[in-house]
């Protein structure tokens, strides 16, 4: 294809993306659903596991192999974008609070997954058919823990941001709980592709490059931001160099991240808790939110429902497996973190919360699969089926929420927290 062909399905595809994730939207609203889970299920719809089920000729035509990685590169941008703005709202000073609480959630959120995604991964090498050839035990072991212990860190905040959470002690528990996850998680991954690649240096980077990426920004790019800060106080908001600027930095932190190893997202993330607060963080949010949040941030989600496929789990002993590793997945995550946050002091409503919130999965652990998948680490079926957990983790995560803090007890909770 040239490029004003792919230019020409890259607009018609923008379009017919708008208007699916519109409409889920509208039917998810209906059953209590937040936008990000609609976005989830649209991207499911308009890919091969439905729309290329029903119509293949028509699936081939809107979405041409060639055309997929224009998708991918613009979903990239809304997703560091949409992090950004999640990093930026984010409150440290909640965090220094609770930090004992978020530590220990974290943990647990990581241990008592993987520990369990070492058992499954066992019981499958032992079946076959789930693992490609020539995967070592113990990198089978490592791969599964992690994707287990996976949490949907952008879908947890986009969950926290539409039920008005953001900011509040709540937030910054499950935030700072499920970036450390993530970030654990994407470690464990480098060191298994360092083992399968048989390159040392794929692990030293990402553990190495990460902790030196968050000191670099926390100690030297943080003070030199406050200066620009008071600027914005004193000219009464955001110039236009001082948004170049910060986009530049943005770009800069995504891209080493990503050449690390662990995601460009935590580059983002770790940025945007960096910006200076008040007039700065004001204009930030004012000049990027609006199109990150209704037009880039569902590309991301529809990409990654355009790599799955449903229909391969085909039989009454994959199903099987399937709920095995729900599961598994559910007890890991959701009812171990709730039960560490009790421990620590939080009420039963948060502590419930927290669990809920992170036992999500969604688009995260996607990332994490499609990696396994290109590099040859696991099989199309077992692929299949941890998307079946992503996507059920993800869908139960807001009733499980609402059910355990309801709309009208929020900012009666919130708000003493902020005081």
């Amino acid at each position: 294809m040239s490029n004003h062909d792919l230019s020409i399905y890259f607009f018609f595809q923008l379009a017919l993306i708008l208007v699916a994730s519109r409409a889920v939207a509208w039917l998810a609203k209906k059953v209590g659903q937040p936008a990000v889970v609609a976005e989830m299920t649209a991207g499911v719809l308009l890919g091969p596991s439905l729309f290329g089920l029903l119509l293949p000729g028509a699936y081939e035509q809107v979405f041409p192999p060639a055309s997929k990685s224009i998708i991918y590169a613009v979903s990239q941008v809304g997703l560091v974008l949409y992090m950004f703005l999640v990093g930026v709202e984010f409150d440290v000073g909640l965090l220094r609070k609770g930090l004992r609480c978020a530590a220990a959630v974290s943990v647990t959120g990581i241990v008592a997954p993987f520990a369990l995604g070492c058992v499954l991964a066992a019981y499958m090498l032992r079946q076959g058919g789930f693992f490609a050839g020539g995967v070592k035990t113990w990198e089978a072991l490592l791969f599964l823990g992690a994707a287990m212990s996976i949490t949907a860190f952008p879908v947890l905040a986009r969950i926290i941001h539409d039920r008005g959470l953001s900011g509040t002690a709540l937030a910054t528990l499950a935030l700072a709980a499920g970036a450390i996850d993530d970030a654990v998680a994407w470690c464990l991954l480098a060191v298994v592709l360092a083992s399968f690649s048989h390159d040392l240096s794929i692990a030293l980077y990402a553990v190495g490059g990460g902790v030196a990426y968050v000191l670099l920004v926390l100690s030297v790019v943080k003070p030199a931001l406050g200066r620009a800060g008071e600027a914005a106080e004193r000219g009464g908001g955001l110039s236009p160099a001082m948004f170049s600027a910060a986009l530049t930095l943005l770009m800069l932190g995504a891209w080493f991240t990503d050449a690390i190893r662990i995601h460009a997202v935590f580059g983002a993330f770790v940025l945007g808790t960096a910006m200076p607060r008040g007039a700065f963080a004001r204009d930030l949010r004012r000049m990027i939110e609006p199109l990150t949040r209704a037009f880039l941030v569902p590309l991301f989600f529809v990409y990654s429902g355009l790599n799955t496929r449903l229909n391969l789990v085909d039989s009454p002993y994959l199903w099987g497996v399937a709920l095995l590793v729900l599961l598994a997945a559910s007890c890991g995550k959701g009812l171990a973190c709730w039960f560490v946050a009790r421990l620590n002091g939080e009420g039963q409503r948060e502590a419930l919360a927290v669990g809920a919130l992170m036992n999500a999965r969604g688009m995260m652990e996607l990332i994490i699969l499609n990696i396994g998948l290109e590099r040859g680490l696991i099989t199309p079926t077992l692929f299949s089926i941890m998307v079946i957990m992503a996507i059920v983790t993800t869908l139960a995560a807001t009733p499980a929420f609402e059910f355990a803090y309801r709309r009208r007890d929020w900012r009666r909770a919130a708000l003493p927290q902020q005081t």
